[in-house]
């Protein structure tokens, strides 16, 4: 299976989820995105490690072990999102120590707040995409902030009308049909909810 290069397209405020944040990824040669829904912390984690002029007055839990991992001389060479179960994404922190390379398990929020400190590059599988990606509408520019104070130009707009509706009621077609508008409205998180669904049927 082939690896796909992934970059931080943005982190967002979700109006529909309390205290949580989307976290979007793009892969560098296409128009796939893939939207993971992450905590308040590691979103602020990675947030900030991504704005080069903010520095916390005390090591957050990922910059000790960036400290700790240069203090004993260990690299982190790249992440690997390399499963998605139920809506779940799973990845590995490959790592390296004096030419011995050792693959660690983790969460994949974990991972990107990690990989962002060591400028380390963010990987998929293409089956992965293909199952969880989403397209964008063709050449769209999305304005996402990567300030999580910010709650304008989200890319996730609520919608009351979608986030009362059940769906495992709905047919293929009408997911899709749901999916397409999701993704028309900018309102990933929604998008991620239909994509899951639609891939339990298969």
């Amino acid at each position: 299976m082939s690896l796909v290069l992934l970059t931080i397209k943005g982190i967002s405020y979700s109006q529909t989820q309390t205290g949580a944040y989307a976290l979007v990824l793009s892969e560098l040669d296409g128009s796939r995105t893939l939207p993971i829904i992450i905590g308040a912390f590691e979103a602020q984690s990675i947030a900030i490690a991504l704005e080069a002029e903010i520095r916390p007055p005390r090591p957050l839990t990922h910059d000790l072990f960036k400290t700790f991992s240069d203090t004993f001389s260990i690299t982190i060479k790249e992440v690997i999102i390399h499963k998605l179960v139920d809506g779940v994404f799973f990845s590995s922190l490959v790592c390296e120590k004096e030419g011995k390379e050792e693959v660690i398990d983790t969460r994949t929020s974990d991972a990107i707040a990690i990989a962002v400190r060591f400028d380390a590059p963010i990987y998929t599988y293409e089956n992965i995409l293909d199952k969880a990606g989403i397209y964008l509408k063709v050449e769209e520019e999305l304005e996402i902030e990567n300030n999580l104070d910010t709650k304008e130009d989200s890319i996730l707009k609520e919608d009351s009308s979608d986030s009362k509706v059940d769906y495992k009621t709905l047919s293929l077609t009408e997911l899709n049909q749901k999916l397409d508008a999701a993704v028309t409205n900018e309102n990933y998180e929604l998008a991620a909810t239909i994509r899951d669904e639609i891939s339990k049927r298969f």
